[in-house]
C-alpha cells in the first residue's frame, strides 16, 4: 500500500514539473507600461449653442387697417424692399388727395398775399394806404407762408401713410409663418408681428463659456482682442449629431460676465450658402485646441484621489505614485500633462486604480525574459535526465 501511495505522489510531482513556464507565469499579474513621450494633440471642447440669422426682423404695420392682400407664401425667400402685405388704401388715398388740395389752396393764398403786399407797398409810397395796412399785408403773407408749410407737411405725412399701406421687407431673408389672413384688422400696436424675416445668409451661433476657461484663453493669447483674432476656426455640430460642412469663426465675445450663471457669452459666425441652418435652431460649437510637444498619457494610466490626479511611475521595478496636473480640455481618452511627469518616465499605462504603492511591476518584457529563461532551464534539465 505504501508503495502505491509513493508512486501516485511521484506522478503528481512529475505532472507539476511538466507544467509549462508560460502557464506558471500567466498566474502572475502583468502590468502594461509606457515610456512618456512628447507629442502633438488637437483637443476639442463642445458648447451648446442657439442659432440665429445674422439679422432677424419682426415686421409690423405702421398704419391701421384691414389686410387686403398677402403677396408672399410662408417660408419664401424675400428681398429688401419687396412688398409683403397690402393694407386697405382707400382712406389713405383720400387723405393724400385732401393734402394735395390743401397745398394748392395754401399756394394760392400765399400768391394772393404776396400780390396784396406788393400793391400796398406802392400805395404806401404814394400815401394812399397807412403804415398799418402795409404791416397787416406783411403779416398776412407770413401767415400764408406758414399755412403752405403746414399743408406741405400734412402732404408728406399723407404720402408716408399711403406708402405704409404697402408693407415691405427691410432686409433680404426668409419669411416665417404668417399668423394673419386677408381681412384681418391690424395696427402698429399688434402683439404678434405680421411676419418675421430672417437674413440667414450667415448664421450666428451664440454660446456661453465658463469664466475660468475664458481667463485661460485671454492668458494664452494675451488679450481679448488677440483671442478673437487668433483663435482657430470652429465647427458646428447640428442637432442631428452631424457636423456642419462649413467652418466658422468666433467674432464676438461679451465684455461682461453674467451675474446669474458666471459665464461669458460668445458668438460664432458660419456661412450658410445652402441655407441648411435656420433661425431658432440649436447645436454645439466645437472649439479645437492644438497642443505642440506636449506630454500625452492615456486616462487609464491615472486615478483620482481627493479630486487630484495621480499616476504610478515605475522606479527600480516598483510602483511609486506621483501627482500630476492636466489640462481641463481632453478628448475623453487622453490627458495632456502640464506638470508631474517628464519625457522618459516609465508609468503604468493601464489599471492604475488597482496598483498599490510599492508593488512590484512586472511588464510584458519581464515576463517574456522569465519565460525564455525557464524554458532554457527546463530544456537543459530534460537533456540531463535523458543522459
Amino acid at each position: 500500500m505504501k508503495r502505491v501511495v509513493l508512486i501516485a505522489m511521484s506522478l503528481v510531482l512529475l505532472v507539476a514539473c511538466k507544467e509549462s513556464p508560460k502557464q506558471a507565469a500567466s498566474r502572475e499579474r502583468i502590468y502594461k507600461t509606457m515610456t512618456v513621450e512628447a507629442a502633438d494633440r488637437t483637443l476639442t471642447s463642445g458648447y451648446a449653442a442657439t442659432i440665429s440669422g445674422c439679422q432677424t426682423v419682426e415686421i409690423r404695420p405702421q398704419v391701421s387697417g384691414m389686410i387686403t392682400d398677402i403677396l408672399i407664401n410662408e417660408g419664401d425667400l424675400v428681398s429688401k424692399g419687396q412688398v409683403l402685405f397690402v393694407i386697405d388704401q382707400t382712406p389713405y388715398k383720400a387723405a393724400y388727395e385732401i393734402s394735395q388740395a390743401n397745398v394748392k389752396s395754401a399756394e394760392a393764398s400765399l400768391s394772393t398775399a404776396q400780390l396784396i403786399l406788393d400793391s400796398n407797398k406802392e400805395l404806401f409810397e404814394q400815401g394812399v394806404v397807412s403804415e398799418f395796412d402795409l404791416m397787416t399785408s406783411r403779416n398776412d403773407l407770413v401767415e400764408a407762408e406758414a399755412r403752405l408749410a403746414l399743408a406741405r407737411a400734412e402732404e408728406i405725412n399723407a404720402t408716408n401713410n399711403l406708402s405704409y399701406t404697402e408693407v415691405r421687407s427691410p432686409v433680404n431673408g426668409v419669411a416665417s409663418m404668417i399668423p394673419y389672413r386677408v381681412g384681418a384688422l391690424v395696427s402698429s400696436s399688434i402683439a404678434t408681428p405680421l411676419v418675421t424675416v430672417s437674413d440667414d445668409s450667415e448664421i450666428y451661433a451664440y454660446f456661453s463659456m465658463a469664466e475660468n476657461t475664458m481667463l485661460d484663453l485671454i492668458q494664452q493669447y494675451g488679450s481679448l482682442k488677440e483671442a478673437i483674432r487668433l483663435m482657430p476656426e470652429v465647427e458646428l455640430e447640428m442637432s442631428n449629431g452631424k457636423k456642419y460642412s462649413q467652418k466658422g469663426r468666433i467674432n464676438a465675445i461679451s465684455g461682461t460676465i453674467s451675474a446669474t450663471t458666471g459665464a461669458v457669452s460668445l458668438r460664432a459666425t458660419f456661412p450658410n450658402r445652402g441655407r441648411l441652418l435656420r433661425d431658432g435652431g440649436s447645436g454645439r460649437v466645437i472649439i479645437p485646441t492644438t497642443m505642440k510637444n506636449s506630454i500625452v498619457i492615456p486616462q487609464s494610466a491615472t486615478y483620482e484621489l481627493q479630486e487630484k490626479i495621480f499616476v504610478y511611475k515605475v522606479i527600480d521595478g516598483k510602483a511609486v505614485s506621483a501627482g500630476i496636473t492636466v489640462l481641463p480640455q481632453n478628448n475623453g481618452v487622453e490627458y495632456i500633462v502640464e506638470s508631474g511627469l517628464s519625457v522618459g518616465d516609465v508609468i503604468v499605462a493601464e489599471g492604475a486604480g488597482l496598483v498599490r504603492e510599492g508593488a512590484t511591476i512586472k511588464t510584458e518584457a519581464d515576463l517574456a525574459a522569465e519565460m525564455a529563461a525557464q524554458e532554457t532551464e527546463q530544456s537543459q534539465s530534460e537533456e540531463l535526465s535523458d543522459k
